[in-house]
């Protein structure tokens, strides 16, 4: 799958993200309100879609990633929880069911790099919302902190290794094309030992699509969608200029 890199070993990516709940609260308030099933797109590793199956709801994982569903599986075995893995592209997602509540997280919408793939994933969000039915998303705001990032490498941060307990550093470099108004990343990460000398280095790469806030208003409404709310974190922050994220709340107000 192109632009994936960073989700190639699915271990690595859970031990630096799965911990990562800020989302779940919210998403409980919303799942606890409907009733059917809930589809996460993108789900990854299951990061949100297992604590929601743990509360009783039943979820629907969709990702276009081997890998990272076959984590998933693994990670909800024997936990008794109403779980539908599907492996799918969520731009051409073709389910047999509509929902009333669907959501995405991790920032997945930057990973649709064209206009024509926002519009092909928005639209399959649209054919599996029921009429009146929600779809929550996050997506990183492009303001000058963010876009402007000097092209050298810059320290991220550093995590002790599960498995190990071995230290690792994070590092990224950035470049931002404006015109395509993509962010190109490159993630280094530096593995020690526990005498502290560093004996691995891997470098991945990855490319995230921003989108301005007036641009989201008119790639929503085209596809159906009606904005109820805007925040800047999952915790209903009103979004303003100096917001680093923005958390969508969409209504479907038509068929497209």
């Amino acid at each position: 799958m192109k632009n994936s890199e960073e989700y190639n070993d699915p271990l690595l990516y859970d031990q630096e993200n799965g911990l990562f709940q800020g989302e779940i609260p919210y998403l409980l308030k919303w799942a606890s309100q409907t009733d059917g099933p809930t589809i996460d797109l993108a789900c990854g590793t299951g990061r949100a879609t297992i604590p929601l199956a743990m509360k009783g709801h039943h979820l629907i994982g969709v990702d276009v990633h081997r890998g990272m569903l076959d984590l998933a599986r693994k990670k909800s075995e024997g936990l008794d929880l109403q779980i539908d893995w599907v492996e799918q592209d969520c731009r051409r997602l073709s389910l047999s069911v509509k929902s009333k509540f669907i959501f995405s997280v991790g920032n997945s919408f930057q990973h649709f790099l064209t206009n024509e793939d926002q519009d092909a994933f928005l639209s399959s969000v649209n054919k599996h919302l029921e009429s009146g039915g929600l779809f929550v998303f996050g997506t990183r705001f492009p303001n000058g902190e963010e876009l402007l990032q000097p092209a050298n490498e810059e320290y991220w941060k550093t995590y002790n290794d599960p498995d190990n307990q071995n230290k690792v550093d994070v590092y990224t470099i950035s470049r931002y094309d404006s015109i395509s108004q993509v962010q190109h990343y490159t993630t280094i990460r530096k593995f020690y030992d526990q005498e502290g000398k560093q004996i691995d280095e891997k470098r991945t790469n990855i490319e995230l699509r921003y989108v301005f806030p007036r641009e989201m208003d008119r790639i929503l409404s085209s596809n159906g969608l009606e904005i109820v709310n805007i925040y800047s974190d999952w915790k209903e922050i009103p979004f303003t200029c100096d917001s680093h994220e923005m958390v969508y709340v969409c209504r479907k107000v038509r068929e497209v």
